[in-house]
């Protein structure tokens, strides 16, 4: 029974030196004052238990003014970051005014890898041009004020429902003709923007299904920031290829990757300033953010809808059909008459060309 209570009293007293030992040293080295030493002696020593608990309390009473005060800066933190984060959206100033954008139509491919008699952007999609479909969602946006219109003379008379559209809502059309290479074209296009206009909005007419409250947040994320892309996360595992070898280089940390679309949506100045350094530098672009991006100017990303997708192949046109009619079923078909319009306007187009 002796050595039983014995082997319980060491074992207590070695738990209680490894509790003391993981104490803060805060806690295991604090001096006491002469006095109190001299009191400490003369008392009873504190059962080992006992001494275990009170300096725990006395510990955790002690920490707990440096927890509540570190809890305090923390949400400090916190709520600077957010009123840092609302002041970074205000900083640009005001709201995006009504019919502060002008939109530059990009309509003016071949589309060779379609292999139809027309180019992609004018077939039909459901009874409109694929072209008149995103043009027709920007016509109707309260943020956009004019639409130039970058294509070949020839193809012209397919836009007439749109610019009677733009016509009946006050807002201006302008036409502009395509160059060798898209940023040729973005050039020619940004040419004809209105000098009030407070940002452009660059779109491929070949991507129909954009959804105006996808392009309105780029818009104003353009506005904020001075250029905005809209882009979905990347879902595929991208590799980079030694173009020598035909071997893999790396596999990219899908992450960090997204898949940019349009409208790519940049303050007319800026853009043009791109434009300025890329044609000195001879750089050659495929997007309208990389000639900000060239000038070391910040980008920021909107996120967009992954059924935005540009029409290139026979294949996209099946996917976009099979989109029309989902947003068909659920919002509605709208705007048939400006429909018949353009399906009348590209026949006539098409006769004309052949």
């Amino acid at each position: 029974m002796r050595a039983s209570a014995s082997s319980r009293v060491s074992s207590t007293r070695s738990s209680a030196t490894l509790r003391l030992a993981r104490l803060p040293p805060i806690a295991r080295a604090q001096p006491l004052p002469a006095a109190s030493a001299q009191r400490s002696a003369r008392s009873t020593p504190l059962n080992p238990i006992r001494a275990i608990a009170v300096t725990t309390l006395v510990t955790h009473n002690a920490a707990q003014p440096r927890r509540r005060a570190a809890a305090v800066r923390a949400n400090a933190v916190r709520a600077n970051a957010d009123a840092a984060s609302a002041a970074a959206e205000n900083a640009a100033g005001d709201p995006l005014p009504a019919g502060a954008v002008s939109v530059i139509l990009l309509s003016g491919g071949s589309g060779k890898r379609m292999g139809a008699a027309v180019p992609k952007q004018y077939l039909d999609l459901r009874g409109r041009p694929i072209a008149l479909h995103s043009a027709a969602t920007f016509a109707a946006m309260p943020e956009v004020g004019e639409i130039v219109v970058v294509c070949d003379p020839a193809w012209r008379e397919i836009f007439a429902p749109l610019a009677a559209d733009l016509r009946a809502r006050g807002k201006r059309h302008a036409w502009a003709l395509p160059g060798t290479e898209r940023q040729d074209s973005v050039a020619s296009g940004l040419a004809q923007v209105s000098s009030g206009a407070g940002l452009v909005a660059v779109h491929d007419a070949a991507r129909p299904l954009v959804r105006a409250a996808d392009a309105a947040n780029c818009m104003r994320d353009g506005w904020r920031a001075g250029a905005a892309v809209l882009a979905v996360p990347c879902k595929q595992t991208v590799k980079e290829v030694d173009p020598a070898t035909g071997f893999v280089a790396r596999t990219l940390d899908r992450a960090r990757l997204w898949e940019v679309q349009t409208p790519q949506c940049v303050r007319p100045e800026l853009l043009r300033r791109g434009f300025r350094h890329a044609e000195e530098r001879g750089l050659a672009v495929t997007d309208d953010a990389s000639v900000v991006e060239a000038l070391g100017e910040p980008v920021r990303v909107t996120r967009g809808c992954y059924t935005n997708i540009k029409v290139t192949t026979p294949e996209d046109m099946g996917v976009a059909e099979g989109f029309v009619d989902e947003r068909e079923a659920r919002e509605g078909p709208g705007q048939k008459g400006a429909a018949a319009g353009a399906a009348t306007g590209a026949a006539a187009a098409a006769a004309a060309a052949a």
